[in-house]
């Protein structure tokens, strides 16, 4: 009896043992918080996930040549040339991301090269799946890049395929962080595009230090895409010095006196600096 009593106990033990083991194990290997803290830019070959993708524009054009985002014409030109796209909700995500890069690639069709293509989030795609979708609207050259030489217009005829994506830095080599001066910009309220982040790409806070203000930075709004605004009420004083700070990580950066005194709307002026890749 003792040693059946004794078995009994051994074996509790042994169970309790394991499932300890089980309890901790898992609060160790799988922990939500350091997914979401993992690095989201891509570093192998192993990270695409799926989407969908669609064109519009021009066969060879750059889609909306402009879009949501507020570009303009610029997507047309380098660094952005035409290899842009517009995102569904997930990816424009009401105009923060704007400016974010990404690889898209596709396998699934005969006339798909498999290599992988890097795009620029420039526009809204209203209409494109749910707001739990990636779903790529882009520009015809970007979809034609993705398809095999000389098979850029029998894959354009697909209209829509299935591809892999993944995020990706941005990275423009010899530029630096532009700002262009919205045209309804006046002495009380100023509103400016922010272009050319490397790195994420985009943004989630913009503000403003006026000229003799020691240490003041006050806060600008996102008017709409890629634009910030501050309506102060009063007169402001130039130069103006811009602090940006990255959306996903946390980056921040200035550019010191980059709008000068005299400024005037419409004009774009270049900083010295860029998001370090």
């Amino acid at each position: 009896m003792a040693l059946t009593l004794q078995r009994i106990l051994c074996q509790l033990l042994i169970l309790v043992a394991l499932l300890s083991i089980f309890l901790v194990i898992p609060s160790f290997c799988f922990n939500p918080k350091r997914i979401l803290n993992a690095s989201y830019y891509s570093s192998s070959g192993s990270d695409w996930s799926a989407a969908v993708a669609t064109w519009y524009g021009a066969a060879n054009g750059d889609g909306s040549e402009g879009g949501a985002c507020g570009y303009g014409n610029a997507v047309g030109q380098p660094p952005f040339s035409s290899l842009i796209s517009a995102g569904s909700p997930l990816i424009y995500d009401s105009g923060e991301g704007c400016g974010s890069c990404y690889e898209v690639k596709c396998t699934a069709n005969s006339a798909c090269s498999g290599r992988a293509v890097k795009v620029v989030i420039t526009d809204q795609c209203d209409g494109c799946g749910s707001d739990a979708e990636y779903h790529f609207d882009l520009s015809g050259s970007a979809f034609g890049a993705m398809a095999v030489s000389g098979q850029d217009q029998n894959l354009r005829n697909a209209g829509k395929i299935n591809i892999q994506h993944r995020r990706v830095e941005c990275n423009y080599p010899g530029r630096s962080i532009a700002f262009r001066v919205d045209s309804g910009s006046n002495q009380e309220y100023f509103a400016t595009l922010v272009e050319y982040e490397d790195g994420d790409g985009d943004l989630s806070k913009v503000e403003l230090k006026e000229a003799l203000d020691s240490g003041s930075w006050d806060t600008m709004q996102q008017s709409w895409g890629a634009v910030w605004k501050i309506d102060k009420g009063s007169p402001l004083r130039a130069p103006f010095s811009i602090r940006l700070t990255t959306l996903k990580s946390g980056k921040t950066i200035v550019a010191n006196n980059v709008i000068p005194a005299g400024w005037t709307p419409g004009q774009t002026y270049r900083s010295i600096v860029n998001f370090e890749t």
